[in-house]
């Protein structure tokens, strides 16, 4: 398996990208706003999810852990394959994705392409224990697509040693977001 990919873009295309890993291309569909960030001739580190199928080899590229996480949630939910999870992911940054999953916003779910108002009621009801507390309360807001340079640095980092994401959300939830990375790591251990 292939987890992660760090290399030179090389080419951009559709919604996916091409890294160049010391002459081996590999190419990575992404979703709608790591593509938007990609830029040609720039380094950049994607995790990734690995699809083996019968006629093919698929890789899902990611720039957090913690959205790949989030991606293999939703393609663990019976009707919701790859394609969908990175039309989940297309809507906004991950953390807002968890967070409409973890309000039961069925409506933002289903503005996703290929995602209907079923598919988005099971994401919910499947995933809704799986990803944490809600880090704020009420409906998503989608107007196109949102771009979002912040990550959970902290969440990625919990995640990294080993923390399930539902257990690094709520370890987290107890501490201040206006600590440093470090800090926020350091406190969540605590309350752990």
């Amino acid at each position: 398996m292939i987890a992660h990919v760090k290399g030179i873009i090389a080419e951009k295309f559709n919604t996916s990208v091409i890294v160049d890993v010391n002459g081996v291309g590999y190419e990575i569909a992404l979703s709608a706003l790591d593509y938007e960030d990609a830029k040609l001739d720039e380094e950049k580190k994607y995790y990734t999810y690995h699809k083996i199928s019968e006629n093919a080899e698929e890789l899902y590229g990611f720039s957090t852990l913690s959205a790949k996480k989030i991606f293999e949630l939703l393609i663990s939910v019976n009707g919701v394959g790859p394609k969908a999870g990175m039309a989940i992911l297309s809507l906004a940054p991950p953390e807002e994705v968890r967070n409409a999953i973890a309000n039961a916003d069925t409506a933002f779910i289903s503005k996703a392409s290929g995602v209907g108002k079923k598919s988005a009621e099971r994401v919910v009801v499947d995933l809704r224990d799986k990803v944490g507390l809600p880090s704020k309360y009420g409906a998503t807001d989608v107007v196109g697509v949102i771009k979002s340079d912040e990550s959970d640095e902290a969440l990625d980092a919990l995640m990294a040693l080993g923390f399930p994401l539902k257990e690094a959300t709520d370890a987290l939830s107890k501490v201040d977001v206006s600590l440093s990375v470090e800090e926020r790591i350091k406190q969540a251990l605590k309350n752990r």
